[in-house]
């Protein structure tokens, strides 16, 4: 979908218009993905505009970024409130925010440590994202051909920005299939993860999801959808599950920033369930809402943007 622009970008302490955020052409990051970033949400609470778990998002760039041996040239706060600025210099009441640390313009070599690095902060509006029915009616996806990475090979930890080479493979596959997502294998043929989401799948009220040895990302959606399932009784068992669960599962659905809660239909055809989403999911979802759009949060997870 494309991104409406707003007014201003923060870059390196400052704010920049929109147009003007630019950077250099021969940047290690455009030739070798060296890249870390985060998809955050600014929800328009009825309590007023709220960040969801803007600490866990902030947490793990740092340690994405800390990964490939790069220091953030800011401390945690001064870009929590830069996160927090930049909201409001652009009058956003709901909004998309992305953080993004990258290897800027020097050494052209594979070696990027000579190279700075550099910072950004942008919002712009953004909807349901993977289709206006999702949340209500589910999605259609299919396994992919494409494997998420063996281990030793790139950290899949990290949310780094090589790595969605492979998620695009993934997303187009899919895409060019006549399906909305694809989900992608682990190296041992176990399910991994989508190409931006994490996924849950139930059977007989037992609730499976992917470890992170399986090459999946560490969710800040995940981690929370767990916390809300198991405090309404769900046993939820975070273990490696085979691929022939994605078809007799009772109830499917993907987590995220950008896909929140949403409900799988079909895997390769095959319904899930009587073929909608199920109770429990839609249980689980109508509590996550309640936090993100009523503002009822007893967990702390929501940081409001403005105090008054």
């Amino acid at each position: 979908m494309a991104v409406k622009p707003v007014e201003k970008i923060w870059m390196n302490g400052k704010f920049v218009k929109w147009s003007d955020a630019n950077i250099h052409i021969l940047s290690h990051v455009i030739h070798y993905g060296s890249s870390w970033f985060e998809g955050i949400r600014c929800y328009d609470t009825k309590k007023g505009p709220a960040i969801f778990r803007l600490g866990k998002h902030m947490e793990r760039l740092y340690d994405s970024a800390k990964i490939y041996h790069a220091e953030i040239p800011y401390k945690r706060e001064v870009l929590t409130e830069a996160i927090l600025e930049t909201i409001r210099v652009n009058n956003m009441k709901s909004c998309y925010i992305r953080p993004i640390v990258y290897r800027g313009y020097g050494d052209v070599g594979v070696n990027p440590l000579n190279n700075p690095v550099d910072v950004a902060i942008a919002v712009w509006e953004w909807g349901t994202y993977l289709g206006e029915d999702a949340l209500t009616k589910g999605i259609d996806v299919c396994v992919s051909s494409w494997a998420r990475p063996a281990p030793n090979t790139l950290p899949t930890m990290a949310k780094a920005g090589g790595n969605y080479m492979n998620a695009q493979l993934i997303k187009m596959e899919a895409v060019k299939a006549g399906f909305t997502e694809g989900i992608a294998l682990d190296i041992y043929g176990y399910v991994s993860e989508g190409s931006g989401e994490n996924i849950f799948m139930i059977k007989n009220n037992d609730v499976y999801t992917p470890p992170f040895t399986s090459s999946v990302l560490p969710g800040i959606t995940r981690s929370s959808v767990m916390t809300l399932m198991r405090e309404a009784g769900h046993r939820i068992i975070e273990n490696r599950v085979s691929r022939e669960m994605l078809t007799i599962a009772d109830e499917i659905f993907f987590t995220g920033t950008a896909a929140e809660i949403t409900p799988i239909r079909s895997v390769d055809r095959f319904p899930i369930g009587d073929g909608k989403p199920g109770p429990i999911t839609m249980e689980t979802q109508k509590k996550f809402f309640d936090v993100v759009h009523n503002g009822n949060d007893g967990k702390n997870w929501l940081t409001f943007v403005y105090n008054d």
